[in-house]
């Protein structure tokens, strides 16, 4: 087992995050020396769906389209330093992602790197309907369901991710894996672990909800100013983890970066998305947190030790994406005196007039929106305010594309047709996808990698 520590670095927490976070991580990670990955976390379950919507229209789309402008200013760099790169930029065509990384390559004049992808979470083919069937049996309208689904995708694990890296690979190019996954795999390879080593697994694991939503751990989504205050906030660092052989891992930032990592940021993204401390399920492991100690070790250094690990789940969750008609949007604002009544009658004017197209979602942004509900029970049971800056904002879904479009059409016209004073109308009509989670046996889900094939 490899004694020397691996550093990993996040450079992108979603889809859309800034394509100027690679730098630094990569600087540090050079200065640091030593074995080093740098990761892209940009695959969301919206995310996905939007994917395969776009390769639905273009054969060769439905990757990361930032995955040019992210990589760009930091391939050259990682590919002289031997920093491996691994990534869910895949989407829905992860060998489509793999074909634009080396043609950026190319274009950046250099060595053709070792682009490895990994396969198998895409069960969209007519072979899987039987196990997703099975899989549906208990939803009410399953039949209907597979006979209106566009994709299915399997959260698959780290092990692929580090057979790729243990065959060479330069960069590892995935689709859906679970996003921990991202730098379970990494550890994996290096330290050479028992793929039945809960504890270690579990560790890594940590380590990567930790790194996987970027700039959250370095106190992005902590900041609360006057609460929870947090510095430079503009040029916030992204993280990087120190693993060691055990899989504890300490979590830092670069040099002269903006945010904090304390005790407090390492806790609340800790416990992100977690339904249960005691049983975290990942493809790899179901880690155990209730040991976990979270010590403050320097400034912007903090260590997570302590994790345990459980056997894997027997069962992969899938998602099941599914067409679901059109989504209809358009705001308007309204401003000034008895502009929330104003808003607010807007808003019963649009629900007469396309009541016959069904549900009618609206909010007043400014006075009501967050908190409010499809059926507008919340809203209806607020009495009227005095907000002075309001936008009304309505939404809804239809099976029909030209009645959908009645809703932008309807809201235009508010211009000339009122109530008073309304302006800054904005429209949009998307196909929409929705989602449904499933789990299937794991011994179903086969995964492998390939190396892409040069041109």
């Amino acid at each position: 087992m490899d004694d020397v520590p691996l550093r990993i670095g996040c450079a992108a927490g979603f889809s859309g995050d800034r394509t100027d976070a690679a730098a630094p991580v990569v600087d540090a990670l050079v200065a640091g020396g030593g074995p080093a990955v740098l990761i892209f976390e940009t695959l969301a379950e919206r995310t996905l769906a939007l994917a395969q919507l776009a390769r639905r229209l273009d054969d060769d789309a439905g990757f990361e389209p930032l995955l040019a402008e992210l990589l760009r200013p930091v391939l050259e760099r990682c590919l002289r330093h031997r920093i491996r790169i691994v990534s869910n930029f895949g989407a829905a065509n992860p060998q489509g992602a793999a074909r634009r990384i080396a043609a950026l390559a190319r274009e950046l004049g250099l060595p053709e790197p070792r682009i490895a992808v990994v396969a198998g979470d895409d069960l969209s083919a007519e072979a899987c309907r039987p196990l997703l069937a099975g899989a549906l049996k208990d939803v009410s309208d399953s039949a209907e369901v597979t006979r209106t689904m566009v994709c299915a995708n399997a959260y698959i694990g780290a092990e692929p991710i580090a057979d790729a890296l243990l065959a060479g690979a330069d960069i590892v190019v995935t689709g859906r894996v679970a996003d921990p996954s991202l730098t379970v795999g990494p550890a994996l390879a290096h330290f050479g672990w028992a793929r039945n080593d809960w504890d270690r697994l579990a560790r890594a694991t940590m380590a990567g909800h930790l790194l996987e939503c970027g700039a959250q751990v370095s106190g992005g989504y902590y900041a609360d100013p006057g609460y929870k205050d947090i510095p430079d906030l503009a040029h916030v660092g992204y993280p990087i983890a120190e693993i060691d052989r055990d899989g504890h891992c300490t979590i830092t930032k670069p040099p002269g970066t903006g945010g904090r990592i304390d005790e407090h940021t390492v806790k609340e993204q800790l416990l992100y998305e977690v339904h249960d401390p005691a049983a975290y399920l990942t493809p790899d492991v179901v880690a155990d947190l209730r040991q976990a100690r979270v010590v403050e070790l320097a400034p912007n250094r903090v260590r997570l030790e302590g994790v345990r690990g459980h056997a894997r789940p027997a069962t992969l969750k899938v998602n099941v994406f599914r067409e679901q008609g059109w989504l209809a949007e358009g705001e308007i604002s309204y401003a000034g005196a008895r502009a929330e009544a104003r808003a607010r009658l807007a808003g019963e004017v649009l629900r007469e007039r396309l009541a016959p197209l069904g549900k009618l979602r609206i909010d007043l942004i400014g006075a009501g929106s967050v908190l409010g509900d499809d059926d507008g029970r919340w809203l209806a049971a607020q009495a009227p305010g005095e907000a002075r800056d309001v936008r009304l904002r309505v939404a809804l879904i239809h099976a029909d594309r030209a009645e959908a479009e009645r809703l932008p059409r309807e809201v235009t016209a508010l211009y000339t047709c009122g109530p008073a004073g309304g302006g800054g109308v904005r429209t949009g009509l998307r196909q929409r996808l929705s989602t449904l989670s499933c789990f299937v046996p794991r011994d179903d889900v086969p995964t492998r990698f390939s190396f892409l094939s040069p041109p």
